[in-house]
């Protein structure tokens, strides 16, 4: 080690190449799940009216059932996005992958904002939502692994946990930027204009947001770990054969770890809002203003889960955030139901601290838990598959949980499970922390 990276172990100072890394996996991955979550609530309030028109005239339900699956036909595509990154991302670099997935998300997500609608030009509409909709899943796919293994591969040894938690964040930040410009959306339109044009406009705001995350991306080096890789690396099999021959378990266990946190965090990006709206009648842009101000717990608790790992090790920090979520996952069902927005706010905000605690040490974790040379290909397709097991489905499950039941319990009783078994996979897990990641 270098004189000048064991003073900035000392000190705990951070060079000015690593304020880049963190702000360009921070700014990118806010900006691709901005344009996610911008689906996945247009899903919950306006998606099934506007491409869906036949069934939601005659069946309400089965067509918000239906919007709400289109969010998971996503998801099944990660795994592809996730095989071609990371094969690429193992070979060409982590730099590469994360420009080239930013600009797939921003095109297929403002290209959504021109679609016609099906009284425009029929069946045609919703066949052209759902492939735009895989292109965002395919892109999704990719980006997570590469954003978390260039601010981990950067970070110094003792500050992985902490490094790795800012792409986490970027996906409460993209929460947050999507509900508020939701938010501002609603409350500054008739709910007539919103519906006939304003949905569009946080779609084509992608635009924008693509151009500055393209910027600062390009701005950032490629990963020293992946440039020591590429020195000491011979001819060799391709890096998915080696993932599959020596971590198959790995994989497996990388997404089962992610099911109960994908689950419970996309029930507060699509479902909730859509739920306090339509079923308890309450007031659509206070119900986003108030979901936006919970995501900040969702940011905040991410942070420190990252930067508590350090110290208490991933798995324990896991276990923590899992236990919590398992335990609150019934409970705030019964504050939402009150219909009462400051309850609402507290129900989603308390759950926040188990979502944060079991996400923040994940970019880290999942690091550790793989050698360098299938890293990428091995966080990202374990991401990619958790995702399906996890959120790809969770609104409509708990939609049809709502109409089979009648009870929002339930659907707390599935979060909870889905915790359990995420609580198990990680318990599995011998302890990484600090393992040497040039390996």
């Amino acid at each position: 080690m270098s004189t000048s990276v064991q003073e900035q172990e000392r000190t705990g100072s951070v060079t000015r190449e690593e304020r880049k890394v963190l702000a360009g996996t921070l700014v990118g991955t806010s900006i691709e799940w901005y344009d996610f979550f911008i689906y996945a609530q247009a899903a919950g309030l306006v998606l099934a009216p506007l491409f869906l028109a036949p069934v939601a005239e005659s069946n309400p339900g089965l067509a918000q059932v239906l919007s709400f699956a289109t969010i998971g036909i996503s998801f099944l595509f990660r795994p592809l996005g996730a095989v071609v990154a990371g094969y690429l991302g193992d070979k060409l670099g982590r730099k590469k992958m994360l420009v080239f997935t930013l600009i797939m998300m921003g095109i297929s997500t403002a290209l959504i904002g021109f679609l016609p609608t099906y009284a425009a030009i029929g069946i045609a509409a919703p066949i052209l939502l759902i492939l735009l909709r895989i292109l965002q899943g395919f892109s999704a796919g990719g980006e997570w692994g590469g954003a978390a293994l260039m601010a981990v591969e950067h970070a110094p040894d003792r500050k992985r946990g902490f490094f790795g938690a800012f792409p986490q964040i970027g996906v409460p930040v993209g929460m947050i930027l999507a509900t508020s410009t939701l938010f501002i959306l609603t409350s500054s339109m008739s709910p007539e204009a919103f519906m006939e044009w304003g949905w569009r406009i946080p779609f084509l705001l992608s635009i924008v947001l693509i151009v500055v995350g393209y910027v600062i991306r390009r701005a950032v080096e490629e990963s020293p770990i992946f440039e020591d890789l590429l020195r000491r690396r011979k001819e060799s099999s391709a890096p998915l054969g080696q993932l599959f021959r020596h971590n198959t378990k790995n994989v497996v266990l990388t997404a089962i770890i992610f099911i109960g946190n994908n689950a419970a965090g996309y029930l507060l990006i699509a479902f909730f809002a859509t739920y306090a709206v339509s079923v308890l009648e309450m007031d659509r842009p206070t119900v986003l203003l108030a979901t936006a101000l919970a995501s900040f717990g969702w940011l905040i608790f991410t942070l420190w889960g990252g930067a508590i790992s350090d110290r208490l090790g991933r798995v324990r920090t896991f276990q923590i955030g899992y236990g919590f979520l398992a335990l609150w996952a019934v409970p705030m069902w019964f504050l939402i139901d009150t219909g009462n927005i400051v309850w609402y706010f507290v129900a989603l905000f308390v759950m926040t601290f188990g979502l944060g605690l079991s996400y923040g040490p994940q970019a880290s974790l999942y690091a550790e838990m793989f050698p360098a040379n299938v890293r990428y290909s091995g966080v990202s397709i374990g991401y990619a598959l958790g995702a399906i097991l996890g959120g790809a489905f969770a609104p409509m499950i708990a939609e049809a949980l709502m109409g089979a039941t009648g009870q929002s319990w339930t659907i707390g009783v599935y979060i909870a499970i889905a915790a359990v078994v995420s609580l198990i996979g990680v318990s599995l897990v011998k302890e990484p922390k600090g393992v040497d990641l040039h390996a």
